[in-house]
């Protein structure tokens, strides 16, 4: 059974990792989907890959930097003037920053909440008419088992994916009366194309991460992209039409 049939969704971060996995999945489902990543990213290149998977496929790619604020409204505009409606916001965007809070400059501090955490805020908020409209309106947020497992050397981002678990409850009461849902997606470890080029550059020699010894969760293991795609498409669906303000933890059970 197709759970998206004539849904519109809009997915950020869509041009690698659990972004280009919730995308497919939702095409495969029947939604068309506005594709939205930076202007230099692999976005064609991931819309293609989705259309040969799923030959019936309706992407629309959207190259803007969410960190700007006029970017988000563009964003909404181009997919209604597309489809006509819009159904699922997926906030998935995001930018990572490696160092300690003591070495933080303004300029990053700036940088990483501009596109973790306000263009989640200025996407809901831009979406919203066109959500409460709908008969299935919602958002789902993706998060970080970081959110509520801190560590070193990554407060920033640590502190914005705890801003978007207290982001999605605040939007989940505020739009309750509109129908329209808002719940959070904390993926965990999970191998993306980001962390196989970051150890690639970290080790030349070669490193394979997915057989790596490794103790992060009880399944001692990295999740794929499209495992954590699942509960996005679950929570998107109405499968989920009693379900607000959650957030839900997909991580392999974390060992803190």
């Amino acid at each position: 059974m197709k759970r998206l049939t004539q849904h519109v969704a809009i997915v950020t971060g869509g041009a690698g990792g659990i972004g280009a996995a919730t995308a497919q999945l939702f095409c495969e489902h029947g939604a068309s989907v506005a594709l939205v990543d930076l202007p230099d990213s692999p976005l064609q290149e991931v819309a293609a890959s989705i259309r040969d998977a799923v030959p019936d496929a309706q992407v629309l790619c959207i190259p803007l930097d969410l960190g700007e604020e006029a970017a988000v409204r563009e964003v909404v505009a181009q997919t209604l003037r597309q489809w006509g409606q819009l159904d699922v916001v997926v906030n998935n965007a995001g930018m990572r920053s490696y160092e300690p809070l003591a070495a933080t400059t303004a300029e990053m501090w700036q940088r990483i909440l501009s596109v973790n955490l306000l263009s989640y805020a200025y996407l809901a908020r831009e979406a919203l008419p066109s959500l409460r409209a709908s008969a299935n309106g919602n958002i789902v947020n993706i998060a970080s088992t970081h959110a509520v497992h801190a560590r070193a050397g990554m407060g920033q981002y640590d502190v914005t994916k705890a801003g978007i678990v207290s982001l999605t409850r605040t939007l989940a009461f505020e739009e309750a009366q509109h129908r329209v849902r808002v719940n959070a997606v904390c993926p965990g470890a999970t191998l993306t194309p980001f962390h196989i080029k970051r150890a690639a550059t970290a080790n030349p020699s070669g490193v394979d991460l997915k057989n790596a010894r490794f103790e992060q969760n009880l399944q001692k293991r990295w999740a794929s992209p499209r495992e954590i795609a699942y509960p996005i498409l679950w929570l998107a669906s109405p499968e989920a039409s009693f379900v607000t303000g959650s957030s839900i933890m997909a991580d392999g059970g974390t060992i803190a």
